[in-house]
């Protein structure tokens, strides 16, 4: 079937023209540099275009398409959806580095707002829940940066927020910023933040932050659109909070209320996740005392005043290092992952071990950050059983709730029937029902329970990608073993907490191209 690609609109903002630039870039394989010289200007425009802190003339547009042989950033009509057209029976070889974490990044970039001094985040990633959260912070008067190379982000925060001016389009594309309450309770007596949005997995409760943030003074109600807040001074000396809920940005909330909060606050029943770990690590950079990290009890030292400047390593994303540990297996290839942060994927691996897979473990290193364990995993072509129980998640050091659906695939790999009990979210499992039509077998019992019978013969299909983000990347896996050629539509899901993709798995040996429509 013939695909027309229709390009975006010139009305498409700077920011959206200058990702549309730099995937159409990296889709040809050339540096900005190497972009530059073909349109004879600088690195340093080029990098402004696609940070999207340029405006570009109807001519300027043409230049680059003509020189990136692309019509994607071609003006006209049409709409900016991004798609993805998948070639199947696909075997990967070679290595893959894992990327920073998205969780972790978005967590930093909340936490910066206390910062007073200079935050350098190095090897954040362009995705879009980060560019959510930057033009968020953009539009309160915060001043952010990207290196030329694009790999660090600079952020300086000024004396007085101007919260008036959030955008509250962007914020509310992100659950993210439900973790501005607890930086914003320290400087503003009012303020409000649009409802948070973010993939759709059903009902997700902020109770549990409101319940912990009462004890740093803050008060919030539920309006039409927003989350109206108001502080008072909180209770001077100790304080022992305990959780609710084990959540990872319920913790990242309280330990932000915590890190300007003069005295000690102990947290328990706190997430020992790996994103609450690179925060506690960051906290710790800005003059923070911090005990008990990676446990389930911490102990925060408040300061009345930070301002240091700080430049912070981001450790690497598990939950990407668990999507390209899937690759591998569902296209029956040997790939190396390389910078895998081993703490966060031993139970992920110890199934695996048990449903057969033959993998081999290289030897540990650090992270960036100093303090996250690395390891190089090799994956081999391996024929996998049905795992004897029930496969489920668990709070850290459990199988983790991200990684779940994974093992949809997995099993659909494997030989045999297994359960899969998704009891964190009403509405994801629903999602992995969407296999069926590449081919699965996969029945839902109940909103959180599934059943998968394998193996599969993977057939192509022309689908919609579902809309949360680890459902729809199970989606395009699937797709790269299916016989045929598949088109998955409306991946912004996908860009929401992966980083050029398509582009990295080509290099891979795959043959995924993006178009627009």
């Amino acid at each position: 079937m013939t695909q027309t690609t229709n390009p975006p609109s010139v009305t498409t903002s700077p920011a959206s023209i200058g990702r549309l630039v730099r995937d159409a870039r990296k889709q040809r394989g050339l540096t900005q540099h190497e972009l530059a010289s073909l349109l004879n200007t600088s690195q340093s425009a080029i990098h402004r275009i696609e940070s999207g802190n340029q405006n570009l003339s109807l001519e300027m547009i043409n230049r680059i398409a003509n020189a990136l042989e692309s019509p994607l950033i071609t003006p006209g009509a049409g709409g900016t959806s991004t798609n993805l057209r998948i070639a199947g029976n696909t075997r990967l070889e070679g290595s893959i580095e894992t990327r920073s974490s998205k969780n972790a990044a978005v967590a930093l970039l909340c936490a910066s707002l206390l910062n007073r001094g200079r935050t350098v985040l190095r090897g954040i990633a362009h995705i879009e829940e980060v560019n959510r959260l930057v033009e968020v912070l953009d539009s309160i008067g915060v001043r952010t940066m990207w290196s030329s190379d694009g790999r660090d982000l600079t952020i300086e925060r000024p004396d007085v927020l101007d919260l008036d001016n959030m955008n509250a389009d962007a914020a509310r594309r992100t659950r993210s910023v439900i973790m501005f309450f607890g930086p914003l309770l320290h400087f503003n007596d009012e303020f409000r933040l649009p409802y948070a949005g973010g993939c759709q997995l059903g009902a997700r409760t902020i109770q549990p932050h409101l319940q912990s943030l009462r004890s740093f003074g803050l008060n919030v109600q539920a309006t039409e659109g927003y989350y109206r807040a108001t502080t008072t001074k909180s209770a001077e000396g100790a304080r022992t909070i305990v959780l609710t809920e084990r959540g990872d940005t319920v913790t990242e909330n309280t330990l932000m209320a915590a890190a300007m909060t003069p005295g000690v606050t102990t947290v328990r029943n706190a997430s020992p996740n790996y994103m609450v770990q690179d925060l506690c690590v960051f906290l710790t950079m800005l003059g923070v005392e911090i005990e008990g990290i990676g446990t389930t009890t911490l102990i925060v030292h408040g300061r009345e005043h930070i301002e240091t400047d700080v430049t912070y390593t981001i450790s690497e994303d598990p939950i990407e290092a668990m999507s390209l540990i899937t690759a591998a297996v569902v296209t029956n290839s040997e790939l190396t992952i390389t910078r895998a942060p081993i703490e966060f994927l031993e139970i992920e691996l110890a199934i695996l071990q048990e449903m057969g897979l033959d993998f081999s473990l290289g030897h540990e290193y650090r992270s960036g950050n100093g303090f996250t364990r690395l390891v190089d995993i090799t994956v081999e072509p391996s024929m996998l059983h049905a795992h004897a129980d029930k496969i489920h998640p668990m709070p850290f050091p459990g199988l983790n709730i991200d990684n779940l659906p994974f093992f949809a695939v997995l099993a659909a790999t494997a030989q045999g029937q297994t359960l899969i009990h998704d009891w964190v979210y009403e509405n994801r499992a629903i999602h992995l029902l969407e296999l069926n039509k590449l081919g699965a077998n996969v029945q839902l019992l109940d909103p959180h329970r599934l059943i998968v019978v394998g193996p599969t013969r993977w057939r192509s299909r022309d689908m919609v990608s579902p809309p949360a983000l680890r459902p729809a990347v199970c989606i395009l896996l699937a797709m790269l073993a299916a016989r045929g050629t598949s088109v998955l539509r409306d991946t912004y899901v996908i860009n929401r907490g992966y980083e050029d993709l398509a582009t990295r798995l080509n290099r891979l040996g795959a043959d995924i191209t993006p178009f627009y429509e």
